[in-house]
């Protein structure tokens, strides 16, 4: 009852001063905000890049001349830069040598391309992506209406082509494509199927791009380029051993001497998550700091409001005490004021943040973290894991934590006002 009474007493006391505890208030909620905000935000990014690395299958690692992100210095780029292309041929060879793996998918890019069907044209951003058959389960890409070209069509260099739903949208508006010709740098190519829809990534669309025979794609835009190669293990019990295998051949067919290292590199979708969690680590570590400078000042405010409030109410403060309110009562009483000020200015923050780090899901269409959700996890980093549901009561309990604090000094000046000095007070 008395922790009731006390609640009610600083819910009145934010109502009869509006202005005061409305400034009181945003105080504590931008601290909040600038916390929840920024890692909702940072979620909704994860997230994002997540689901567009998931593009690989299950258990699935690539091969690639160039390391997935290359953040390094002028020499180390230039080390990467005059490293020798995967050849086509390199690529074959090692599809012979790895038995062990379930799929191994060889991969060609080119961007930028427009596609044309009768007086249908998209725009010039069509990726041209050049594959074996292993190339769709390894790319994770299913097709939903048709079928993938066959080993035969690979070997021939057929003129076939797979489209993405995107590209099918643009220039198959009405109709089956399936069949149809379209052309593409004035080669024209048989519509054998399409691919099932898939999710935005980064403001991208993973649909907006054409599979073609890898032999074709080399044939049609030069043999001057680097393959990247995919593999998928039968499960996770052989990944390692696979990934270390693969190693081996590659580093045996592209002549690489013992103790040099690798000319190649090697990514999968966990190592991809781990470097972006690493690059946005400081950003992290950095808000946490700025938000908790703007609690500390939040909690000032907080103190000086309470001070504030001890004066106004010196008289109210003897009566209680005149009859019978103890030193106990009086503390916890605006103990409980602080508290409640400090809750009601973190549920703001909480509330405004997630609403602002979602708007970033909705820019990229990728799925938002709501302020609930138990399984997203919202801070993923080498020294914390938090999810969105964990996060927010961290960030309640930390306001109830600068609400006691802060709270403290006027609670114990209010706690021991001399009862008839207060009753006496003008």
């Amino acid at each position: 009852m008395q922790l009731q009474e006390s609640i009610n007493m600083a819910l009145n006391a934010i109502r009869l001063n509006k202005l005061r505890s409305t400034l009181t208030l945003l105080g504590i909620g931008v601290g909040v905000f600038s916390i929840i905000g920024v890692m909702t935000a940072m979620g909704v990014l994860q997230n994002a890049i997540e689901s567009g690395l998931s593009d690989l299958g299950t258990n699935t690692f690539q091969i690639q001349k160039y390391p997935a992100f290359n953040f390094n210095d002028h020499d180390n780029r230039n080390k990467f830069r005059n490293r020798k292309d995967i050849t086509y041929d390199q690529g074959v060879q090692f599809v012979n040598r790895l038995t062990i793996a379930k799929y191994i998918g060889l991969e060609v890019w080119t961007g930028g391309k427009v596609v044309e069907y009768q007086n249908n044209r998209t725009n010039p951003s069509v990726g041209v992506v050049g594959e074996n058959t292993d190339g769709f389960p390894t790319n994770n890409w299913n097709v939903q209406e048709g079928r993938a070209f066959t080993n035969q069509e690979v070997q021939s260099a057929d003129n076939v082509a797979v489209l993405g739903s995107d590209v099918v949208t643009k220039i198959f508006p009405r109709g089956d494509p399936v069949g149809e010709f379209i052309r593409i740098d004035g080669q024209r190519f048989k519509v054998i199927g399409v691919l099932e829809k898939k999710g935005a990534v980064l403001g991208g669309n993973q649909g907006n791009m054409v599979a073609i025979p890898i032999t074709t794609h080399l044939n049609l835009y030069g043999k001057d380029r680097s393959v990247n190669i995919m593999v998928q293990t039968a499960n996770a019990d052989v990944y390692n051993e696979t990934l270390e295998l693969s190693r081996s051949i590659l580093r045996i067919i592209r002549q690489v001497p013992p103790g040099a290292p690798d000319d190649f590199e090697f990514f999968s979708n966990d190592t991809l998550i781990q470097t972006f969690n690493d690059l946005t680590f400081m950003i992290k570590i950095g808000t946490l700091g700025i938000a908790c400078i703007a609690l500390i000042a939040a909690g000032v405010g907080i103190m000086n409001i309470m001070l504030v409030s001890v004066t106004e109410r010196t008289r109210e403060i003897g009566i209680r005490k005149a009859l019978g309110a103890t030193k106990t009562n009086v503390l916890s009483q605006f103990l409980t004021e602080s508290v409640v000020f400090s809750q009601i200015g973190g549920i703001i923050g909480i509330v405004t943040g997630s609403i602002l780090g979602n708007v970033v899901a909705l820019i990229m269409t990728a799925p938002p973290i709501f302020p609930w959700n138990n399984t997203l996890s919202i801070i993923q980093t080498p020294l914390m894991n938090f999810t969105a549901l964990q996060m927010n009561i961290t960030a309640l309990i930390f306001c109830s934590f600068i609400g006691i604090v802060f709270g403290v000094y006027p609670a114990w000046k209010a706690a021991n006002l001399d009862p008839i000095e207060a009753l006496r007070y003008e």
